[in-house]
């Protein structure tokens, strides 16, 4: 029986590394959402901090210039929160569009190995019929021989 040699290996091959490198790409884009997410909780507590320190700023005697720090701190924590949600909202738009091309280069890899499937079976076929071919020329072989000597000894 010969080797069976895929004619396009180095293609498929190919393929298997963009997969990989795909799947590294798609998980460095997903890392950087998770800092980010992780960033917008922290300006989250941050800001609760102050909130919960305005409360007690308000409750004891009363210290307008820290007030009114606080107040500032707060609405500045605010700002930096809405622009970490833009930072989110462009990590998770980067995820999507990593997503999305893992996906189609999957599926031409899935693509290359159903060629290489169709092609061993095509390949296992061809084996197949010169067996059979290589058996049936032996057993005519055998049975002519065994028809000569039949006839040799009459």
């Amino acid at each position: 029986m010969s080797k069976f040699v895929y004619r396009m290996q180095n293609i498929l091959n190919l393929k298997y590394k963009l997969e990989d490198q795909a799947k590294m790409e798609f998980a460095a884009a997903r890392r950087r959402l998770t800092e980010e997410e992780e960033k917008l909780e922290l300006l989250y507590r941050r800001k609760d901090g102050y909130e919960e320190e305005g409360r007690r700023l308000r409750e004891d005697a009363l210290a307008v210039m820290d007030i009114l720090e606080n107040r500032n701190a707060i609405l500045q924590m605010e700002d930096f929160i809405e622009l970490q949600k833009l930072e989110v909202a462009k990590a998770e738009e980067a995820l999507e569009t990593e997503r999305q091309k893992l996906q189609e280069v999957m599926q031409e890899r899935k693509v290359q190995e159903k060629l290489r499937e169709k092609a061993f079976e095509a390949f296992m076929k061809e084996e197949n019929a010169k067996e059979s071919k290589e058996i049936d020329e032996l057993v005519s072989y055998t049975y002519g021989q065994r028809k000569r000597e039949k006839a040799g000894s009459l």
